[in-house]
């Protein structure tokens, strides 16, 4: 089963950027591979979704601020976080499966990394 480590989180300022990145331990040519987040007290929520042909998908909340991207050579999933914001304060989880139906679903993914704390201050 594919392994996923995040890296990239911190903490900014309102308006600042932000690059997760997520290192699988197999190919992530062959899984679907989404990023989500939780707050304290919220459910988890999709952020961004790769499907295996490249195709990306986004929450209406991040639209034209983030971007996801994968590289193959690499085996490694990315976020780029524009224009942060307050809210997007959360624990950023990456995941994957061979198969998705709803990209944007948690339950849809089997394979989930340990997460990167992201924090943005006014």
């Amino acid at each position: 089963q594919v392994q996923l480590v995040e890296s990239g989180g911190g903490s900014v300022q309102a308006g600042e950027s932000l690059r997760l990145s997520c290192a699988a331990s197999e190919f992530t040519r062959s899984y679907y591979m989404g990023w989500f987040r939780q707050a304290p007290g919220k459910k988890r929520e999709g952020v961004a979704a790769i499907a295996r042909d490249g195709s990306t998908s986004f929450a209406d909340s991040v639209k034209g601020r983030f971007t996801i991207s994968k590289d193959n050579a690499k085996n490694t999933l990315y976020l780029q976080m524009n224009s942060l914001k307050p809210e997007d304060t959360a624990m950023y989880y990456c995941a994957a499966d061979l198969w998705v139906g709803s990209p944007h679903k948690p339950d849809e993914y089997n394979y989930w990394g340990q997460g990167t704390q992201v924090t943005v201050s006014s």
